[in-house]
C-alpha cells in the first residue's frame, strides 16, 4: 500500500520548470530549498536533525522545489537520502552531486529526482551534451551550472532546461566568499528564453531581490535556510519577495 501511495505522489509532481512558473504565477518568488548534511566551509548543517523531516517542513512552505546534495566526501550526502526525500515530498526534487556518468543519471531517475545538476567546470562539451541527452531520455530536466562568463558562453547553445549561476566556486567546494554579485555580473549575458537560477551565497530577502533584478527567475538556497533559527519563517520571508520583483 505504501508503495502505491509513493508512486501516486511521484506521478503528481510537476517538473522543476513547471513548479518555478507556478510560483511566479502565484505572485511568489521561486525558492529551491536545499538539504545538505555538511560543507567544508560551514561544517555540520543538520545539528542532529533528521534531513527527511527537514525536507517535509520545507515542502510545507510554498517552495518551488527541494535540492538534495548527495556528494559524500565534501558534503556528507548519499544517494539514499535522495530516495528518502523524493518519496517524502510532493514538490520536485533536484539531485545535486558531481554527476559525470550516465549511470548516475539513471540512478537519479530511479530514486525519484525530477531534475539533475550538471556542472560545466567538471565536464567537457561532448560529455555534457551526452549527459543532457541521457537525462532527457530518463525523463529528467537538467540544470546546467556556470560560474564564469566563459562557461556561460560555452554552454549557451546546448539543449538543456535550466541555467544556473553558482555564486561560489564549486571547484574549491564552495569555500570562497563570493556573493550574489556573481549573478549580477553574469545574468545579463544568459539567454532570456531559459529559466535562470541563482545558486548559493544568498542569505536574505534583499539578496533575493538583487538576484531577481539581475534576471534570475529563481534562487537556490541551502546553508542560510539550514542555519536559520526559524527555517519556515525565513522561507516565507524569501518567497514573499514576490513576483514580479
Amino acid at each position: 500500500m505504501e508503495k502505491g501511495r509513493t508512486a501516486s505522489r511521484q506521478e503528481r509532481k510537476l517538473s522543476l520548470s513547471e513548479s518555478i512558473r507556478k510560483r511566479q504565477h502565484e505572485g511568489r518568488f521561486p525558492v529551491i530549498s536545499e538539504i545538505k548534511v555538511r560543507s567544508d566551509k560551514e561544517g555540520d548543517l543538520l545539528g542532529g536533525r533528521n534531513p527527511v523531516d527537514l525536507a517535509r517542513e520545507m515542502a510545507r512552505r510554498p517552495v518551488a522545489g527541494i535540492s538534495v546534495v548527495t556528494e559524500s566526501e565534501h558534503f556528507g550526502g548519499h544517494v539514499g537520502l535522495l530516495r528518502s526525500v523524493a518519496a517524502a515530498v510532493d514538490v520536485p526534487v533536484l539531485h545535486k552531486d558531481f554527476i559525470t556518468s550516465e549511470r548516475q543519471i539513471e540512478e537519479s531517475a530511479a530514486f525519484g529526482a525530477s531534475a539533475i545538476l550538471l556542472i560545466t567546470a567538471m565536464l567537457d562539451g561532448p560529455r555534457l551534451i551526452r549527459l543532457v541527452e541521457t537525462a532527457k531520455n530518463c525523463g529528467l530536466e537538467t540544470l546546467v551550472e556556470a560560474h564564469t562568463l566563459t562557461e556561460v558562453r560555452q554552454i549557451e547553445d546546448l539543449g538543456f532546461d535550466l541555467m544556473g549561476i553558482n555564486n561560489r566556486d564549486i571547484t574549491i567546494y564552495e569555500t570562497d566568499d563570493n556573493d550574489v554579485g556573481r549573478t549580477e555580473d553574469i545574468a545579463r549575458f544568459c539567454r532570456q528564453d531559459r529559466l535562470l537560477i541563482s545558486e548559493s551565497s544568498i542569505n536574505t530577502a534583499e539578496e533575493v531581490r538583487r538576484a531577481a533584478r539581475s534576471g534570475a527567475d529563481a534562487v537556490l538556497i541551502g546553508t542560510a535556510v539550514l542555519k536559520a533559527k526559524r527555517m519556515s519563517e525565513l522561507l516565507d520571508e524569501l518567497v514573499s519577495v514576490g513576483w514580479p520583483v
